[in-house]
């Protein structure tokens, strides 16, 4: 049950990355509308290097299709380098342990899953990356698919604000958000997450001595700081170690417990205030923030009810209550990374997970989440305006059919590319290759692996366990499909209501706490008549049969 302590783990954490994400906003939105900043000396002439070596016009403004084959192009240009340099590390510099390529199906596996912003990992990172595919490719695709995200988001706002009359250029949205927000930031985080304990070296690994007589082990070190830094704060969720942050070098302290959680948290929310600056409404961002917040809020209360031990699989650095919170959090807001075992945790908290993980806009990943949340505001208003009889509106402009076509296209999505792989990994017997039995406890953890890659969310039971040519192949394709297909639908949908014409009439209150009591009723129904039947194969009837162990009925 959540108790006062349990409060104090959580309530500083939002109350802190609440106001900090308020201020960040603004930011924001000097960044994202090219307004003045004492930053553009430094900034602008480093842009402007980019720009021309690229080989790229900033300036110009681009329509939905030319927007993401931009984004397309670029993260597939990026995933076929990150792949040949996964492939053939061991013909390449920086590898003192002189480790080996890896399989051709792992190697697509990772090189779509970090392109992606998922960072699934079905390896041992501290046994089996170079510092050089560690840098190169893990690092550097943590940094363009959170920029990727970022770019989209905003320029899905920018759409809906109207105010620019277009969608943006991508490059521009891009390189900002790579320049001015995530490297700052990410160097900021890293020099905190040092002084913390956590390594950052290239000087290769070392075998010590132990408190046992005549015993070693080896002590994994590396570029650690940078890659945790950047791992949460662009809710990628891929760490160092095979163990994720479970592990002691890479989260050492209760403190840097909850400093990892609250970098997962910053970007995503101030995204939701964003909206009501660009917009020009807080009211509008508001109702964002309070719907994300709130079934974030209720995931976590559920999380919370059974009672948790420190056992098997959850850290005694951090506790049980921390653990839960992380776990909440990293679904809430498809990060993945993982502070314990998933398998540690009652089902009632894996339940929770999923809920995060098939909402997506708990409020989401970085960009995506705010994404997410305005195509949920457009089939509520569709939905609400087919029972009242009114002309949907919002934001002055009319709702048609296209938007509506393309926003129930975007959710169905996530459904599809979910069910079918994990109906067809059990029909093929893809789960004995994992170690895994055809159960309640096996089908939960095939459908969250699915589940975890559609969302591109990335945590899973199975880690290292899936690597296997099925599951390798079977997720990667997941992982860019849940990423790239909703990104197209809602980018479309942004650039038609960027021209439209606006003028308020007599829509709904879209500012009002009626409609986000509406709004998050409306995403609870739709997420649990469409998943429902699946969960409870999963961790539904995982709950009831431990109920009835339990009590003997």
């Amino acid at each position: 049950m959540l108790t006062l302590e349990d409060l104090f783990v959580v309530v500083p954490v939002w109350g802190l990355v609440i106001v900090l994400s308020w201020f960040l906003s603004r930011y924001l939105l000097t960044v994202f509308t090219g307004g003045k900043s004492r930053l553009d000396r430094i900034f602008s002439p480093v842009e402007g290097f980019i720009y021309r070596l690229a080989g790229v016009d900033a300036a110009k403004k681009m329509g939905w299709k030319e927007y993401f084959l931009s984004l397309l192009y670029l993260n597939a240009g990026q995933a076929v380098v990150a792949f040949f340099i996964l492939m053939f590390q061991q013909s390449l510099p920086l590898n003192p342990m002189h480790y080996h390529g890896m399989s051709w199906s792992l190697a697509l596996n990772t090189a779509l899953s970090f392109s992606s912003n998922t960072n699934l990992q079905h390896y041992n990172g501290e046994t089996a990356l170079s510092y050089l595919s560690q840098m190169s490719a893990i690092q550097f695709l943590q940094f363009t698919s959170a920029a990727t995200g970022l770019a989209t988001g905003v320029a899905v706002i920018r759409g809906f604000a109207g105010k620019a009359k277009t969608i943006g250029n991508f490059y521009f949205d891009y390189v900002r958000a790579l320049t001015r927000v995530l490297l700052p930031l990410a160097f900021i985080a890293t020099i905190v997450l040092i002084a913390m304990g956590v390594p950052q070296s290239l000087g290769g690994y070392s075998y010590e001595p132990t408190l046992q007589k005549d015993a070693y082990e080896w002590i994994y070190r590396g570029p650690i700081a940078s890659l945790v830094s950047i791992m949460q704060l662009g809710t990628n969720g891929g760490g160092y170690f095979g163990a994720n942050s479970a592990y002691p070098l890479q989260n050492p302290s209760q403190l840097s417990d909850l400093f990892e959680i609250g970098l997962m948290m910053f970007i995503p929310t101030s995204l939701l205030f964003l909206f009501g600056r660009m917009v020009g409404s807080n009211r509008e961002g508001r109702t964002l923030f309070l719907a994300a917040y709130a079934i974030y809020g209720i995931d976590l209360l559920i999380a919370f009810l059974p009672h948790f031990s420190i056992g098997r699989g959850v850290e005694v650095r951090f506790g049980a209550a921390a653990s839960v919170f992380w776990t909440v959090t990293t679904t809430a807001f498809t990060t993945g990374s993982v502070n314990a075992s998933l398998s540690a945790f009652n089902p009632v908290v894996i339940l929770t997970a999923f809920f995060g993980m098939l909402i997506q806009a708990v409020p989401g990943g970085i960009g995506t989440g705010a994404m997410y949340l305005l195509m949920y505001v457009i089939v509520t208003i569709f939905l609400v305006g087919l029972m009242a009889g009114r002309t949907p509106e919002y934001l002055g402009f009319k709702i048609e059919g296209q938007d509506v076509k393309l926003a129930v296209a975007s959710f169905l999505t996530h459904p599809i590319i979910i069910l079918i792989p994990t109906v067809l990994a059990f029909a093929v017997g893809a789960e004995r290759g994992a170690g895994l039995s055809a159960d309640s406890i096996g089908f939960t953890k095939v459908f969250y692996e699915f589940t975890s890659a559609a969302a591109n969310n990335g945590s899973d039971f199975l880690g290292s366990a899936a690597n296997t040519v099925f599951f390798n192949v079977s997720t990667g394709i997941v992982m860019w499909l849940g990423r790239f297909l909703p990104m197209l639908f809602m980018l479309a949908i942004a650039d038609g209501v960027a021209t439209r014409k606006r003028g308020y009439g007599q829509g709904l209150k879209t500012g009002s706490m009626s409609f986000v009591i509406v709004l998050i009723v409306s995403i609870f129904i739709l997420t649990v008549l469409t998943f429902f039947p699946f969960l409870v194969l999963g961790p539904i009837l995982q709950f009831l049969q431990g109920f009835r162990t339990s009590f003997g009925v």
